[in-house]
């Protein structure tokens, strides 16, 4: 019965159109700073690996906290190259999530190396440590945790493991620009920190755009030189490299948004507890659990429900944008057939790809926005329940 519920038929409160995130907010927001960063990059015509990458590599590093930054072409390459950079190749495998986006696993296939796909915790959503421990093989050699939905991954069992086997941490910091795990910045915790830059990221370009930051200056000069053809100086190539570098002009505009981060971190922290508050105790709606030595970013905000199919419908034709990560685990998608998993293998990965869905999250949401999405979310469970009161008598 729950799917036929329709905005239609529920029409309490003002007509109000809410986005999954709104990218013309935030460029507007930043125009005039971001238009001067790109016209001195227009001035100077100096457009692969100018003067602005380095300056943006050594600002990140530092908010990081982190010796080296390295930009690179996107976050998947980010990955690839870490990977590469640490020796991980054919004939290896690297542990990590199955509830994750598939570049995770895709960075591990295109160095030749196996992806091995562990099962997460119930409600922080990260890698269970447990599950890490039970997949460790004579060919292990790296463990790939996802600070998933901006949130990071308990490391610290992680880190003893990796010391107990000799294994290298490689953290996926995609979603988790400037998350805090036990007083470290995410991309400063393991042996290398990979970042996506995604337009629609917490700090994003507008483009595509990576990084890889790290405290091992083999690991750091190795990346430098593979992202540009393998090139040590100009037409000495001393190995078989990739063409991965960062735009000057993403690195420019990136520069500007980063001032901006930590400031719109906490606006996105200030959303995710009104949607915690407004919603709490509302019908079967459970929240991501956030350990007290972390501090989330909200890349995602997160709500599992039972109705999330019949709830994302409802949301929809009520003008609420939403999207769901991610609606097939990894060890299920075709791609990764050849891995020989089944329907039932990662349970709780399984559970979360059919109750997950994530709200309208962006540091610019307007409070009347959020108000409007959380009384949708309560009417639709009231007019739930009443279905479910008349259905029993």
């Amino acid at each position: 019965m729950s799917g036929q519920l329709s905005a239609k038929k529920v029409s309490e409160g003002p007509s109000l159109t809410v986005p999954f995130v709104d990218l013309h907010r935030e460029q507007d927001a930043l125009a005039r700073e971001t238009r001067a960063a790109m016209e001195g990059v227009l001035s100077s015509c100096n457009f692969i690996l100018g003067k602005e990458v380095e300056e943006f590599e050594k600002a990140f590093a530092e908010f990081v906290d982190t010796r080296y930054a390295i930009g690179v072409s996107n976050g998947l390459d980010a990955l690839r190259l870490a990977l590469i950079a640490l020796d991980i190749g054919v004939g290896d495998e690297v542990i990590l999530p199955a509830n994750t986006f598939v570049a995770t696993a895709l960075a591990v296939s295109a160095v030749g190396a196996t992806p091995v796909l562990a099962d997460c915790d119930s409600h922080t959503y990260i890698i269970d440590p447990e599950f890490v421990r039970n997949r460790i093989g004579p060919r292990t050699r790296a463990i790939m945790p996802v600070h998933f939905a901006g949130q990071p991954g308990d490391l610290a069992p992680i880190l003893d493991l990796a010391d107990r086997y000799g294994l290298k941490v490689i953290e996926d910091a995609a979603q988790a620009h400037g998350a805090v795990y036990e007083g470290r910045r995410c991309g400063s915790i393991g042996v290398a920190g990979c970042f996506s830059f995604y337009p629609s990221k917490n700090l994003g370009a507008y483009g595509d755009g990576g990084i890889v930051t790290t405290n091992n200056q083999r690991v750091a000069e190795r990346i430098a030189r593979l992202r540009n053809y393998g090139q040590q100086v100009k037409y000495k190539h001393v190995e078989k490299g990739v063409n991965a570098r960062l735009d000057t002009l993403q690195a420019a505009v990136l520069s500007v948004k980063l001032r901006h981060l930590d400031e719109w971190n906490l606006k996105r922290a200030a959303h995710a507890e009104m949607y915690r508050v407004a919603l709490n105790g509302v019908g079967d709606i459970d929240f991501q659990a956030t350990p007290p030595c972390c501090t989330h970013v909200y890349h995602l905000f997160i709500i599992e429900t039972d109705h999330r199919d019949a709830l994302q419908k409802y949301l929809s034709e009520a003008g609420i944008q939403t999207a769901i990560h991610y609606p097939v685990p990894i060890h299920l998608q075709p791609a990764y057939a050849e891995l020989g998993h089944r329907k039932g293998d990662l349970p709780r990965s399984e559970r979360l790809a059919n109750r997950m869905l994530s709200l309208p999250m962006f540091p610019l949401l307007s409070a009347r926005e959020l108000t409007h999405v959380t009384m949708k979310i309560r009417n639709f469970f009231s007019h739930l329940g009443s279905r479910a009161s008349r259905s029993d008598s």
